[in-house]
């Protein structure tokens, strides 16, 4: 095992994060899992993209209305109880689907429903999860943990899809959206269970106040800034998840097992991606890293696009998910490293309201262009406009190619040292000013 990869798994020795690790680890499957559940079940009740794409809508309308107020929550009080809150309301809302779904009394409108409060309750989840991480490890570990954190949704994200597609097909739905709400329970007793008392952020700020401190630091940071509209503008038109079951019945042949296949193959990309970046170091140029691995992911959606072959469709998500953990390492260590503590929550819903708005967006402008042209003109043509954006953002703003760690101060995963550094001075960066907001 190389030097850097061992650090990353450092972060386990520490029990509290250890406990978060593996129960988030089984949430990541059971949410990826009920992901393909509601999906497959929208299909076989409509037959229609379009209502699969108003799937993306209904998660993305709550992200729109309290993404940034998420953040606030999660940087205000003990950040354990409020992720506990969360996943106890996450876990009645899966229990409540299963439940209508063994009744049989599941129609569309109760799924977008339920997947639209789950999104709601998410705005807070994730943003203190995130939050939480840095108050669970010593600073030392912080960058190890937040590539293991990677690596467990990641491998949910493989075995989720895969198992759920089994469930569906030997069980139903309802097995799958059980198998959630069990996943959110492990979560709440392992939050329950944990020994030492996490960061209190010491937020005075409240509000809107609260949500402007966040937004100037942003407003500050072009680095940041930029790198969250790439992923936005990207994320948007390579939303390509919504429409696998229509690739699955209608272009390759398949049933449940094969939607679960296809869904699965991006995560299984993307754990090969991120061992392979936490077993070297962060190149000095990430932003370049970025641009490179967004331009490669929209090259692999626009072949998927255009496959009627199993295996080459499989190969070719698995390659698109491998460039999205790349990217998705350089800006989630560039990020952390660049924001103080007291903002992480509000900064990382910030990032979720770029990082997933833009896919669920996109899952709606999926779903039409489908109806109207095909699903596989839907998304080939996704694929270039990923291109198009990573070449036309690499040319608008020209600070994130000629970002440039300078020796000393590196956001690496594999560096360690005894606090969490201050934001690296950029080459080629005119305005530094994360250094300013420390």
């Amino acid at each position: 095992m190389s030097e850097p990869a061992e650090r990353s798994y450092r972060a386990l020795r520490h029990r509290d994060f250890r406990l978060l690790w593996g129960a988030e680890l089984l949430s990541g499957v059971g949410t990826q899992g009920l992901r393909v559940g509601v999906a497959w079940q929208i299909f076989a009740l409509t037959g229609d993209p379009l209502q699969l794409g108003l799937l993306g809508l209904a998660r993305f309308v709550p992200l729109l209305l309290l993404g940034l107020v998420g953040g606030v929550v999660a940087d205000r009080g003990d950040r354990r109880r409020t992720l506990l809150l969360a996943q106890i309301a996450l876990l009645a809302t899966s229990a409540t689907l299963a439940g209508l779904a063994a009744a049989g009394r599941v129609t569309p409108l109760v799924i977008y429903g339920a997947t639209g409060l789950a999104a709601a309750f998410g705005t807070v989840a994730g943003p203190t999860r995130q939050a939480l991480v840095p108050g669970l490890v010593p600073s030392a570990n912080l960058p190890g943990a937040l590539a293991m954190t990677t690596l467990a949704h990641q491998v949910g994200g493989v075995v989720g899809p895969a198992l759920g597609g089994l469930l569906i097909a030997t069980r139903g739905p309802a097995a799958v959206y059980l198998l959630d709400a069990v996943s959110f329970g492990v979560v709440a007793v392992a939050l329950a269970s944990m020994r030492t008392r996490p960061f209190v952020a010491p937020t005075t700020q409240r509000g809107w106040a609260a949500v402007r401190e966040g937004l100037a630091f942003l407003r500050g940071t072009p680095i940041l800034l930029g790198v969250m509209g790439l992923d936005f503008l990207a994320t948007f038109f390579g939303a390509a998840t919504v429409l696998m079951p229509v690739f699955a019945e209608q272009v390759l042949g398949g049933g449940p097992t094969t939607l679960g296949l296809l869904l699965a193959a991006p995560a299984a990309g993307a754990v090969t991606g991120g061992v392979a970046v936490a077993a070297v170091r962060l190149p000095d140029r990430p932003g370049l890293g970025v641009l490179v691995a967004v331009a490669a992911y929209g090259a692999f959606v626009l072949g998927f696009g255009l496959s009627t072959a199993l295996p080459v469709s499989l190969a070719l998500l698995a390659a698109s998910g491998a460039a999205d953990a790349v990217s998705m390492a350089f800006r989630h260590t560039l990020r952390t490293l660049v924001t103080p503590d007291r903002l992480r929550g509000r900064v990382a819903a910030a990032h979720s309201t770029f990082a997933m708005g833009g896919p669920q967006l996109g899952e709606f402008e999926a779903g039409l262009a489908a109806a109207a042209f095909g699903a596989p003109v839907a998304v080939a043509t996704g694929g270039i406009g990923v291109v198009l954006t990573a070449a036309a953002v690499a040319w608008k703003v020209p600070g994130i190619a000629a970002y440039r760690i300078v020796a000393g101060s590196p956001p690496d995963p594999s560096a360690e040292s005894d606090a969490v550094p201050e934001a690296p001075l950029a080459v080629g960066d005119p305005t530094p000013s994360a250094a300013r907001h420390r």
